[in-house]
């Protein structure tokens, strides 16, 4: 199969368009930070509990889940998920160091030190897990495809085999469209496929079901979401390799937002708004 690059200058300035036109957020549930918390010496939850901010790394241009919004903030269900564990560190949302961390750059920020955790659309896989570690899954989306209003020639991902199709650098929807043997149309951001579907560079646009939702509901009848998942994309959040304490610790807080209903509180505030509410899948304590 092939792989084409979109230049992505021409493209960047139409994609940031669509994207920060409008926010799919509501209000947001908010997160009291704890007060006082106190964590074993030495440990990386001591560490950013006494320093008072944390430096987490999202998506800025993915609807639902990581969107830059218009305070320059960015909005969305991961950026909730990296507020409630901000909050048990005893950190606020002001002491929250955002950092934009597209699919290609997510390892390699971590490994370099350039954010304490990654909440950003992450699928776990094996091949990631050889440099960094994963706290969760916290949620699991399946790669599902985006089309034109009017194309009712693609209906599921056999469809695709031989076609052009938009997916995002380093991510595992570009990988399994190779595999699917797809033409792989690569750029640094789903929004960056929009103009490229309009124009008909590409067929499909193919990535995770729900940043597709999120797409498809700011461009309301230009384009739709068709076929069902054909793949499971466990979203975890990304550490430091070998931090095990740390790990530990983050399923530790995502079973109690579980319980404690800040988990779905925080869904139905952001992706809930577009997707149905489903259960929390079960942390993986590797």
């Amino acid at each position: 199969m092939k792989r084409m690059r979109l230049p992505l200058l021409a493209l960047a300035a139409a994609g940031a368009l669509a994207l920060t036109a409008c926010s799919t957020a509501t209000e947001d549930p908010g997160t009291e930070p704890v007060e006082n918390p106190e964590f074993e010496a030495g440990t990386t939850m001591a560490e950013l509990a006494e320093a008072g901010e944390i430096t987490i790394g999202t998506k800025f241009d993915q609807p639902l889940f990581g969107l830059q919004g218009p305070s320059g903030t960015p909005e969305g269900f991961d950026v909730e998920i990296g507020k409630i564990i901000a909050a048990e560190l005893g950190i606020s949302e002001d002491n929250i160091n955002w950092v934009e961390t597209v699919s290609a750059n997510r390892e390699p920020f971590i490994e370099n030190g350039e954010v304490d955790i990654v909440v950003a659309t992450y699928t776990i896989n094996d091949e990631r897990k050889e440099v960094i570690s994963f706290a969760g899954p916290y949620y699991m989306a399946g790669q599902s495809i985006l089309v034109l209003a009017d194309n009712d020639d693609i209906q599921s991902e056999e469809d695709l085999v031989g076609q052009p199709v938009c997916s995002v650098t380093g991510s595992t929807p570009a990988a399994n469209l190779e595999t699917l043997g797809a033409e792989v149309v690569a750029t640094d951001a789903y929004g960056n496929c929009l103009e490229p579907l309009r124009s008909g560079q590409v067929v499909a646009v193919s990535t995770d079901n729900g940043i597709l939702a999120g797409l498809a509901a700011q461009n309301e009848g230009e384009v739709k979401v068709v076929g069902e998942p054909f793949t499971e994309e466990p979203y975890g959040i990304g550490l430091a390799k070998d931090d095990t304490e740390f790990r530990m610790w983050i399923n530790d807080v995502l079973e109690e937002a579980y319980e404690d209903g800040r988990y779905e509180e925080a869904w139905n505030a952001t992706a809930g708004t577009v997707l149905p509410y489903v259960e929390p899948p079960a942390v993986d304590r590797y």
